[in-house]
């Protein structure tokens, strides 16, 4: 590399490219290396990093994690969520809950288990950006939602489960006494 000096400031022929992050995973993949997992391991960068700056650019639109932005469809059910759910503070966080719960019982309705569990995937998805970004009371306000969703027990009470489980065990063993017989 030629330097030359002039009136103390040194000058060089060659220069030499630093790429940022979000360049160089650009070039990565648009030279031919596409798996966001290899990209984030060659830049350094976070997986979740990588495929927003991908699915920002309009190269993949298949990439989804806790980072991605609800304006990108996951699926035919995130048109319910997509500017309705956020954590700016704690007013907002209830009134993303009110949402939540709405939708929720929407699906339940319609018996659509596919939409509600969306619906409690979104939940935990807001407590966890709230959570990890320092906003504990705002994480706090979906945490109860979610707790709350969680608790209700499957079965009407315990002892019906047992009883089911006695059954079943009767009925085994009666059908191997006639196998035997």
């Amino acid at each position: 590399m030629n330097t030359k000096t002039l009136n103390n400031v040194v000058e060089f022929d060659k220069k030499e490219a630093v790429l940022s992050k979000k360049d160089m995973i650009l070039s990565l993949f648009e030279n031919g290396t596409t798996e966001v997992e290899t990209i984030a391991a060659i830049s350094g960068a976070k997986p979740s990093y990588v495929g927003s700056v991908l699915h920002h650019a309009g190269l993949i639109d298949n990439y989804f994690d806790l980072y991605t932005s609800t304006n990108y469809p996951m699926n035919i059910y995130s048109k319910h969520f997509r500017g309705k759910l956020g954590f700016k503070d704690v007013e907002t966080a209830r009134r993303s809950v009110r949402n939540l719960e709405e939708s929720y019982r929407y699906f339940e309705r319609l018996q659509d288990r596919a939409g509600q569990h969306h619906t409690l995937e979104m939940g935990l998805t807001m407590l966890d950006r709230a959570r990890w970004t320092g906003k504990l009371e705002e994480a706090e306000v979906y945490r109860l939602w979610i707790v709350h969703k969680l608790s209700r027990p499957l079965v009407d009470n315990v002892a019906s489960l047992e009883e089911k489980r006695q059954e079943k065990a009767r009925d085994a063993e009666q059908a191997e006494l006639k196998f035997a017989a």
